[in-house]
């Protein structure tokens, strides 16, 4: 195992990583379809397809996940993802054609790097083509290239974090997997210590300010406090229907508020989607144990995503800190 979501059956990831410029997209490829779901708890999102992934509507295969930087921008990645699949004869059957399902979540990082510079339908087609079931690069890659943390006061005072993944098996033969692009308003912390391995760093004195006590004083800055939104996926090569891939993506949001406080902010998009690959009612456990796994890979993808990076732009990254 790689400890990547791509240990899950049927998943490949690519990357188009524009580090000059300071973004990129992420492509969850499962080009024979996958059971999907979703999950949207921050409060200014920026997706794609998300509708139909929920109960109560007709399509329930998906053939891609794009996770874009970008901002809004970015959600023309996924056009790039959709004309991949197409050539391929990857879709949805609408008998006149296939349509290829694609998703899509964005991150606001267009305040490091180069702004008018966005991923757009080439870098979603090239972010396919480089797409493996092996191995997977984390850190300043991908939907993770110009991802930060720690915005209370200003993208100044941010620290640099990434993309991360991991993978844990479970009984039955089943994989779980997660993978993460993580540019949180808050601070990101171990949940086995409670320390902040990255977020507000403090002028002049250095150290953490601790976003969340901060808040309770009064202190922050909002005019940008809108440029965040950690965006992931989860997975499992277990067979589930609609209803439970949606409530596996819904659990898997408690890795986010185990390692990110706060969470889930006015000032956060925080969307996670779910794919489930598998193909045989039998291998099919107890939905709460997948996502209570789920949520604990979500949380070690979240840590990765912060320890991986590097410093980018100018903005330190965790492991300048030490």
């Amino acid at each position: 195992m790689y400890n990547a979501i791509t240990d899950v059956a049927g998943l490949k990831v690519g990357h188009y990583t524009d580090l000059e410029a300071a973004t990129g997209c992420t492509v969850i490829l499962c080009e024979a379809g996958a059971m999907g779901g979703v999950d949207v708890r921050g409060a200014a999102p920026g997706t794609r397809e998300t509708d139909l992934m929920r109960p109560m509507h007709l399509v329930d295969r998906v053939h891609a996940i794009v996770l874009t930087g970008g901002s809004a921008f970015g959600l023309e990645a996924a056009s790039g993802a959709m004309r991949y699949l197409e050539e391929r004869g990857y879709g949805f059957d609408a008998k006149v054609a296939r349509v290829p399902i694609v998703a899509a979540a964005v991150l606001f990082d267009l305040t490091i790097g180069q702004a008018r510079v966005r991923p757009d339908a080439e870098a979603g087609y090239q972010a396919c083509r480089q797409a493996s079931s092996g191995p997977v690069a984390e850190g300043n890659v991908g939907a993770g290239t110009g991802a930060s943390v720690g915005k209370l006061l200003g993208p100044k005072f941010a620290t640099k974090s990434g993309l991360g993944t991991a993978s844990q098996a479970i009984g039955k033969g089943i994989t779980v997997g997660a993978i993460v692009a993580v540019n949180a308003f808050g601070d990101v912390v171990d949940p086995r210590t409670g320390q902040i391995v990255a977020g507000t760093r403090r002028p002049v004195v250095g150290g953490f300010a601790n976003t969340l006590e901060s808040m309770k004083g009064g202190l922050g800055q909002t005019i940008l406090a809108f440029a965040n939104t950690t965006i992931g996926v989860v997975a499992t090569d277990a067979y589930l229907t609609k209803e439970q891939i949606n409530k596996v993506a819904q659990m898997a949001h408690d890795g986010l508020a185990m390692t990110i406080r706060p969470v889930h902010t006015m000032f956060d998009g925080d969307t996670i989607f779910a794919l489930a690959t598998g193909k045989e009612r039998k291998k099919s456990p107890d939905v709460s144990v997948i996502g209570a796994v789920a949520a604990d890979v979500m949380a070690q993808a979240v840590l990765r995503a912060v320890t991986q990076a590097q410093g980018l732009c100018g903005l330190p990254a965790a492991r300048d800190l030490k």
